[in-house]
């Protein structure tokens, strides 16, 4: 049986907020994207949980309501109009697009892609959260907002607050991928091949490529090898679109981990004049960014898992280079993502209800 192009799971609160739509509700991303929605308590009168056939990944399924304990009333609904939606969140790319998203369509108030799924996103300048060096938006009919990616907001704030304190010449950063950055398929496989080398069995290969498990992989030739090649060159976008010359865009390699979550940075970074690690460190500490002293154990993808901050190891002169800096910092990919771009939804509420202008998004 061929499936719907798209399946909606639609939650109804009896309280005043927004009408929200979460595309690719059930994709890794989708998924964190919905706990940070409910923890930060966004005002939600409506909650639309969207599927759609997602590249490389299987056919979907029909949903099973999941009953939580706040009174609200949850029913099946196969169609969504753009007019019924305040905020769309775009966590999956999904093929095809769902029909209210489509650009003949009326679309809903305000469109926040965290994957460039819309190809009006994927030029523009990916927006930050907390940062008042670009404008909130666009005052069009209905925006389009392109959330950075985390790698891209990890890098970007670093690079930023160190270009404030200290003339920087160049940057060369090493990005440690998570299987969870290439989907659900890629973690499954991670988990296969490490149980099967236990047991002496053949590994699976058809994501990969290759051995990963126990390895280190400089590019990926299986399904993936083209999703791995596309997030390097989306940040790499991302970041010459956003430093702006505010900041060297630092030379970037994307590095396939053998880790089911969490991203791990090594950014060497090369001031015009020797710059004290001391004073390094307390131009980056302060916000999200945790700082780790050179007598603490260093910070992991594992410790960081669960949160948004951006934890940062003990600063390291190079050895050989007077001027050369290393930085070490993990991030959790989901939770950064998915915080991001609720805090983007957070602004243009705080914003448009101070305004009240025809267009904005406003309260059911």
């Amino acid at each position: 049986m061929t499936p719907p192009e798209s399946v909606s799971r639609v939650h109804e609160a009896r309280t005043a907020g927004y009408r929200v739509a979460v595309v690719g509700a059930s994709s890794l991303l989708g998924k964190e994207l919905l706990n940070v929605l409910r923890e930060r308590r966004f005002p939600m009168s409506r909650l639309v949980e969207i599927e759609a056939r997602v590249r490389g990944d299987q056919e979907p399924q029909i949903p099973i309501v999941d009953l939580d304990a706040d009174p609200a009333e949850v029913f099946l609904n196969p169609e969504v109009h753009g007019d019924e939606i305040d905020f769309a969140f775009i966590a999956a790319p999904p093929d095809p697009l769902p029909a209210f998203l489509r650009p003949e369509s009326a679309r809903p108030a305000v469109v926040i892609d965290l994957e460039e799924s819309l190809g009006e996103s994927g030029a523009a300048v990916p927006r930050i959260a907390g940062t008042a060096t670009l404008p909130l938006g666009p005052e069009a009919l209905r925006p389009v907002i392109p959330s950075a990616h985390p790698v891209t907001i990890a890098l970007s704030l670093i690079l930023l607050r160190l270009a404030a304190r200290f003339e920087l010449r160049s940057a060369v950063a090493h990005v440690f991928n998570p299987a969870s950055e290439l989907g659900p398929r890629a973690i499954e496989e991670l988990q296969k091949q490490t149980l099967n080398l236990f047991s002496f069995q053949k590994v699976p290969l058809a994501v990969f490529g290759a051995q990963l498990a126990f390895n280190t992989l400089p590019r990926l030739a299986g399904l993936h090898s083209q999703t791995l090649a596309g997030l390097e060159g989306r940040v790499r976008g991302e970041l010459h679109r956003y430093l702006a010359g505010r900041s060297p865009v630092p030379a970037l390699r994307f590095i396939q981990a053998p880790v089911f979550y969490s991203v791990a940075l090594s950014l060497y970074v090369e001031t015009a004049a020797p710059a004290a690690p001391a004073a390094v460190h307390q131009a980056l500490a302060g916000g999200d960014v945790r700082l780790r002293r050179a007598a603490d154990h260093a910070p992991s993808q594992v410790e960081v898992t669960g949160n948004a901050q951006i934890l940062i190891d003990s600063i390291m002169a190079d050895a050989g280079r007077e001027n050369g800096l290393w930085i070490w910092a993990v991030i959790d990919n989901l939770r950064l993502a998915a915080q991001n771009a609720v805090q983007i939804a957070e602004e243009f509420v705080s914003r448009s209800g101070a305004s009240g202008g025809e267009g904005k998004a406003q309260p059911s």
